[in-house]
């Protein structure tokens, strides 16, 4: 993991450039695509797969825990086999994994695949960020980064609009054999044109360590995912599941403090700016997706709007969260980062509260207004929390750092959407079973005129038409306790940006770092 880049490749011509940097674009392209291109294609794929709306998500969930557990060795891979037979592996296998994506014709198909492909994606993003630092020396690399990481924003934002504009005129199916074609040509031209890396093969892993996380992370995940189906800790499954996260966790802790090279260092935690980047990093991830996941099915399920229109709809938030990157940058090298930073969380906490109050009536500029501005807040926060927590690690930890960032970011982004869907489905049982209190014959509202017809229970047809009307207020309420979850968990973030230490950026100078995908 400690492995430092070479010196710059020289490449003889433009072309041979350019091959290898749209290549490996187009791997980290791909893998930060298929993270939210699935979002507004979920209600459909409930049908076709047999799934509940709890279940589904484990289509997002299986994908994200999946990368995250294997970011961790991405660094040792490349040292010990080589980044470019690494990145082309890769991205093979991440193409292969979404045509039987497409294929699946199960949810336990699905899943399978899903963690397959976030087996193959996990690497490339940290493979294409160590690619393009190798090609440019240093007095380039900060606009190239510049490039990689307004790159690496494209995809979540054209996901949703790519996803539901693809599902609307053919199927679901091809938001996963979109990423055919890119992948061949990514395999293509990196395979004639990128020149291959040294190797060190007297390098070791902290497999251990590697492995009781895996199984820690696995086994949680696995709790939260089928909590609701099963019961939660009424079940035998979830009660083992449980212990053995806790077990496999403990060892992980255990190892990481007593093991002479662990894979995660120790002293890395001994910077607390970095410390604190973990920790907003973890509630971003949360955040971030977790909203993202929640909104097209409450769009086109409550809302009624179509398939293009949501993915329309979620346009918004990305735009403002580049529009942000663009700017606080520089703003972040003349004034307290941590003022900025403050001032982007009120944003999303603000956005977040205003959409408790949501209704599936809310208007069309309602939601580009909230959203966008939530997008300003999350890139706010993002940009200057990447330059404090890197501006004082050491550069031998700053690998490490990036490793241990993605990771944080991913494992947030997967109990986010596990915990919020877990909300949803208990929150509509509960709010449901109170709302039937009030379907009695002693309820004058459904005593009169068409409501004595439509909506009686004796009636099999006013049965089914009563049920669906509390169904669709309990689904409203539910989602609005989600939106209020977030809010909750986003309030200690100002707590742990003033817990920060303000960096000095001598002379305005940007200081060394990594960006973090």
């Amino acid at each position: 993991m400690d492995h430092q880049p070479h010196a710059a490749h020289q490449y003889d011509s433009k072309i041979a450039e350019w091959a290898v940097l749209l290549g490996s674009m187009a791997g980290v392209l791909m893998q930060a695509l298929d993270t939210t291109i699935v979002n507004v294609a979920l209600p459909y794929m409930e049908g076709s797969l047999s799934a509940s709306r709890d279940q589904i998500t484990w289509v997002l969930t299986s994908y994200i825990i999946a990368a995250a557990i294997m970011t961790a060795p991405v660094g040792w891979m490349a040292a010990r086999f080589g980044k470019r037979h690494f990145l082309i592996t890769c991205i093979a296998g991440f193409t292969l994994a979404s045509m039987a994506c497409g294929a699946a014709m199960s949810l336990e198909q699905m899943v399978l695949f899903r963690l397959i492909q976030g087996v193959f994606g996990a690497a490339l993003g940290p493979l294409s960020q160590a690619v393009m630092l190798d090609m440019y020396p240093p007095a380039k690399r900060g606009s190239v980064m510049a490039i990689w990481g307004m790159g690496v924003m494209l995809g979540p934002i054209l996901g949703p609009t790519l996803g539901g504009m693809l599902t609307d005129a053919y199927s679901w199916r091809w938001v996963f054999y979109i990423n055919v074609p890119v992948g061949i040509a990514s395999c293509v031209a990196l395979w004639i044109f990128f020149k291959d890396t040294d190797r060190d093969s007297t390098l070791r892993f902290d497999w251990f360590g590697f492995g009781a996380l895996s199984v820690g992370l696995g086994a949680l995940q696995l709790v939260l995912d089928r909590g609701t189906s099963k019961g939660w800790f009424s079940s035998g499954e979830i009660v083992v599941e449980a212990i053995v996260a806790g077990i496999a966790v403990y060892l992980f802790l255990v190892h990481m403090l007593t093991a002479e090279k662990p894979f995660i260092p120790r002293e890395i935690f001994k910077d607390r700016n970095f410390t604190g980047g973990v920790v907003l990093m973890f509630v971003m991830g949360m955040v971030l997706l977790a909203s993202s996941a929640l909104l097209p099915p409450y769009l086109q399920n409550l809302s009624g709007r179509s398939v293009t229109q949501t993915g329309f709809l979620m346009v918004p938030r990305g735009l403002g969260v580049m529009l942000a990157m663009v700017f606080v940058g520089r703003l972040t090298m003349k004034m307290d980062p941590r003022l900025i930073m403050t001032a982007g969380a009120t944003l999303m906490l603000w956005s977040l509260w205003h959409m408790t109050g949501w209704t599936p009536a809310v208007s069309t500029g309602t939601l580009f207004t909230v959203t966008f501005m939530q997008g300003v807040g999350m890139g706010s926060v993002f940009v200057p929390m990447n330059l404090v927590a890197f501006a004082t690690l050491p550069a031998k930890l700053r690998t490490d750092g990036a490793g241990l960032t993605n990771l944080t970011r991913n494992i947030g982004s997967a109990i986010g959407v596990s915990l919020t869907s877990t909300i949803l489905a208990s929150s509509v049982q509960t709010i449901h079973a109170h709302l039937t209190a009030y379907a009695t014959p002693f309820n004058r509202a459904l005593g009169v005129n068409g409501p004595s017809m439509m909506m009686n229970p004796q009636i099999p047809f006013g049965l089914a038409n009563l049920n669906s009307l509390l169904e669709y207020r309990a689904q409203v309420q539910a989602y609005a306790n989600d939106f209020l979850f977030m809010f909750v968990v986003s309030l200690p973030v100002f707590a742990v940006i003033w817990l920060m230490k303000r960096p000095e950026f001598a002379g305005g100078a940007t200081p060394k770092m990594e960006v973090v995908e």
